[in-house]
């Protein structure tokens, strides 16, 4: 479990990283804060500043890290010593997936990536809704999800992102523990046909994991759907953001549609962890 003190060292680490290289890390806050355990944060202190940061996230079978090194500090290996006790870690605890994140503008990550080995994968933007009068049908239900929508939720992450049941059901259990957060079930003629999740945090709503059946796909139920919740965070006074991969042009072209522009991108490169851990 990260201290407070630790949790704001990172915090302002990060700051100053996205100020100096003009981008965004993607660090998983919500995770960072509700961490059990210390095993999967490697931090490097100098006179009592933190000068480097590597984190690791668990999504049941699949490891995700993303770090950063104080400008200033950079060149010296600190992130490659970070990284190797991470994979020490990630080899431990037997994931059988490790994706490395890193700002799709920084050179520095792809040259790191690129002497590890890397291989890219995707990229994911991160898009910003400009506001504009949106309208939106009523002929679906949107209701909080039960204990009872764990599998349709599993079902969805499955058939709709490719998702492995393991990191899906893992995903979607930690999910229910976030703050400010709604799960929503999408409800048409009686059936639950998808979900979307929204969540709220220092006046930002971020739509996370918007997905419907394949077979409900095409109607225009999508659309509606997120015009609606767009236009419900809006009224509340939040603006309005969202993650979406560029492999996925349908979503994509249903965003932009909407009003949503990509203002972020995150690469992710899979890394192949040795069995030998010379």
């Amino acid at each position: 479990m990260l201290t407070i003190k630790q949790l704001k060292d990172i915090e302002i680490l990060q700051k100053e990283c996205e100020r100096y290289d003009s981008l965004q890390l993607k660090l998983n806050w919500e995770m960072l804060r509700s961490r059990e355990t210390d095993q999967f944060d490697f931090l490097k202190y100098e006179n009592e500043e933190l000068i480097a940061f590597l984190g690791v996230y668990s999504f049941g079978s699949t490891a995700e890290v993303c770090g950063m090194v104080k400008p200033n500090e950079r060149r010296k290996g600190y992130f490659n010593e970070m990284f190797n006790k991470a994979k020490e870690t990630i080899k431990d605890q037997g994931f059988k997936k490790v994706l490395l994140n890193a700002p799709a503008s920084s050179d520095a990550a792809k040259t790191f990536l690129g002497k590890h080995g890397a291989s890219y994968k995707f990229t994911e933007h991160q898009m910003h809704w400009q506001p504009q009068i949106l309208e939106a049908s009523d002929d679906f239900i949107l209701r909080h999800a039960t204990i009872e929508d764990i599998d349709m939720r599993v079902r969805l992450d499955i058939e709709a992102f490719g998702v492995p049941e393991e990191d899906a059901r893992a995903m979607e259990s930690r999910i229910d523990s976030d703050e400010d957060t709604d799960m929503l079930m999408i409800i048409v003629d009686d059936n639950t046909i998808g979900k979307v999740r929204v969540k709220r945090e220092e006046g930002e709503a971020w739509i996370y994991g918007f997905s419907i059946l394949p077979e409900y796909q095409g109607k225009g139920i999508g659309r509606n759907v997120l015009r609606k919740v767009v236009n419900e965070q809006n009224e509340l006074g939040h603006s309005v953001h969202l993650e979406v991969e560029t492999k996925n042009a349908h979503a994509l072209k249903l965003y932009e549609s909407v009003g949503f522009k990509a203002v972020h991108a995150q690469d992710y490169y899979e890394y192949k962890i040795k069995t030998d851990s010379k």
